[in-house]
């Protein structure tokens, strides 16, 4: 096959155990997916769930060093846990979710918040917001084969070493298997797509020269600095 311009890179991310990669379809990120984030951001504790997505070629490698965004001048972290598929469907159970999530990663939506907010306040997408360029760090992909597939444990999120973030993955509103169900009711899930299942309480703002870490129990850490 021949293309008319240049093909570009398939977004990828490293998997554990091995020297094959995930190659990376979608990101779609479930949001206010913890109740006290959702009363931070001024939402009930169990609205349905509701997703957004960034490109695939948002995703940044664990350990890079990203610059901070062109646009805005409130720039907030949110520490995430990763689901990865690797079995397509549609109205998936949630009993059987699991069955088609390859592996779990840790991940950051990072959110130019000003953005966020003006489109919000004008009634308008707020895609610029939250799928700009490298908005997606996201770690090394464990396969569930060896890590399980995790239903609760502490997340923590530091920067320059201070917690700013500290949650349990048991306390998502709508669980991973649960969110699966959902989202796979709306599309059909495919193999490459990452599920971010929300973040916990505490997001804020970070600036040029910060490092940021991630933490999910009984997965792994995302460590990223800002230039």
């Amino acid at each position: 096959m021949s293309f008319a311009i240049p093909a570009w890179d398939l977004s990828s991310l490293p998997v554990v155990g091995g020297e094959d990669r995930f190659p990376v379809r979608r990101i779609y990120c479930i949001g206010r997916n913890y109740a006290e984030h959702a009363r931070e951001m001024g939402a009930d504790d169990r609205e349905p769930p509701f997703f957004f997505l960034k490109p695939a070629d948002a995703i940044v490698q664990n350990g890079a060093t990203i610059p901070y965004p062109v646009a805005t001048n409130n720039y907030h972290y949110e520490g995430e846990l990763v689901a990865a598929i690797g079995k397509p469907g549609s109205d998936i159970l949630p009993n059987e979710a699991n069955e088609h999530i390859f592996g779990y990663g840790v991940g950051l939506d990072m959110t130019r918040r000003d953005l966020q907010n003006n489109a919000k306040e004008m009634r308008r997408p707020w895609d610029m917001g939250k799928g700009f360029d490298q908005s997606a760090p996201c770690s090394e992909i464990y396969p569930s084969t060896q890590i399980g597939h995790p239903s609760k444990g502490v997340l923590w999120l530091k920067v320059n070493g201070e917690t700013k973030q500290q949650g349990d993955i048991a306390d998502m509103i709508w669980n991973t298997p649960e969110s699966i169900s959902y989202l796979s009711g709306l599309v059909r899930l495919e193999p490459g797509d990452l599920i971010f299942t929300g973040t916990p309480a505490g997001v804020g703002a970070v600036v040029s020269g910060d490092e940021i870490s991630v933490h999910v129990d009984g997965v792994c850490d995302l460590n990223i600095r800002i230039a």
